[in-house]
């Protein structure tokens, strides 16, 4: 274990748990002298993620960042990134989610794939995905930054696994034979007014596609994609920040919906 990245590591997994933002982690880095590409955040995030599973939260899947070129602009980015899902932030379909548990919270909809079959093979293709794919949900992430102010670039949110806090599945899953995913309309409502609208296809242009990239990713980096792993597969709309109080519904058509409120 490097030291240096051990040290970014332990300085973004005290903030997630203190709820307590620090400086953005590239100024950190460049200091320690620690590589700011973007394998060297990769190498952050995993040794966060070391410390996670350490405390004995449990890995349930992976999550697509920054794949609509809207989000992209919001966060002055211009590729995908990914993270982490963990058990302990994972929320079923119309729960209450403490807003204390977070900092500065943001939410977007997403499709989510739920596994049937391993990716292992560095050279899969879209088809891969669609054979290993058991079935489809609506879902919400939350995203957060354990940066002060939201002020990242690459480095920092993928260090800070992708800016993963958490996700709300729908429960109404659907075969992909049965949805059109590129087509779909999504719509989010904030307390029944409309606050974010989007399409399947302004997600990498599939959300196949962001699946595909995602596995041949994690492939590369040692640690694919196995049977029973979700996948957020990136979002398909703007996300907007979280309201102490509100209530979030997307809807997404093929899929149905999915809700939560923040308490």
């Amino acid at each position: 274990m490097d030291a240096r990245h051990a040290r970014l590591a332990a300085a973004l997994r005290a903030a997630d748990v203190n709820r307590t933002p620090i400086r953005p982690l590239r100024d950190s880095a460049a200091e320690l002298g620690v590589s700011t590409t973007q394998e060297g955040a990769y190498a952050v995030q995993r040794q966060v993620r070391e410390l996670r599973t350490a405390a004995g939260d449990r890995v349930i899947g992976r999550k697509i960042g920054l794949t609509a070129a809207t989000v992209q602009r919001q966060l002055g980015v211009d590729q995908p990134d990914y993270g982490t899902l963990w058990a302990s932030t994972a929320y079923g379909d119309g729960a209450t989610v403490s807003i204390s548990s977070l900092i500065h919270p943001k939410i977007e909809a997403e499709v989510a794939l739920v596994l049937e079959h391993d990716l292992h093979d560095p050279d899969l293709m879209l088809v891969d995905i669609i054979k290993a794919t058991a079935f489809v949900l609506p879902a919400l992430e939350i995203v957060d930054s354990r940066i002060i102010d939201w002020d990242i670039q690459l480095f920092d949110t993928v260090a800070d696994n992708a800016s993963a806090a958490g996700f709300v599945l729908g429960a109404d899953p659907k075969r992909l034979d049965q949805v059109d995913l590129r087509d779909a309309t999504m719509a989010m409502t904030e307390d029944g007014r409309t606050v974010s609208q989007g399409l399947g296809s302004d997600c990498m242009g599939h959300p196949l596609n962001a699946a595909t990239w995602l596995a041949r990713q994690c492939c590369a980096y040692g640690d694919p994609l196995n049977a029973g792993d979700i996948i957020l597969t990136g979002a398909v709309g703007p996300m907007v920040t979280v309201r102490q109080g509100a209530r979030y519904e997307a809807h997404i058509s093929g899929l149905g919906r999915v809700a939560a409120e923040f308490s």
